[in-house]
């Protein structure tokens, strides 16, 4: 997608895109698996042991969920906002502000350019829940 939020039109778009901007790729992937919309396995290869471990911990809680007060489900979440920080060459620290339920969640991940030129999702978490919505992490 480009910044209007309007579906590139070729899938070679869309590759360059994702690799001048992976921060909002993974933080797209990241809100999917998190909200229940894709599962988490669909992330097996882009992230490393230690992160898969964390989503796979996180997921089946799907924190990100939307859940309306009759308790059907909502508006499906979106990346209101991502940014980065390059403290290093081939890592990069993200922040993602998530519109989920009427509130901003913040995600917050670290990605690292392997060997093969792939970016791989190195570490995750997610801000607290809103009051109750479960546990905080």
């Amino acid at each position: 997608m480009n910044g209007a939020g309007v579906p590139l039109p070729t899938a070679g778009a869309r590759r360059r895109a994702h690799e001048g901007r992976p921060h909002h790729w993974f933080a797209h992937q990241l809100v999917l698996a998190l909200s229940g919309q894709r599962p988490v396995h669909a992330l097996l290869g882009h992230a490393l042991p230690a992160a898969y471990d964390r989503l796979a911990e996180l997921a089946p809680q799907a924190p990100l969920r939307p859940v309306t007060a009759s308790g059907r489900r909502g508006e499906a979440p979106t990346v209101r906002d991502c940014g980065l920080c390059r403290p290093r060459r081939g890592v990069i620290e993200a922040f993602a502000r998530i519109a989920a339920d009427g509130r901003l969640r913040a995600l917050a991940f670290r990605l690292e350019l392997g060997a093969d030129s792939r970016w791989r999702c190195a570490a995750l978490d997610i801000g607290p829940s809103p009051a109750g919505r479960g546990p905080a992490f």
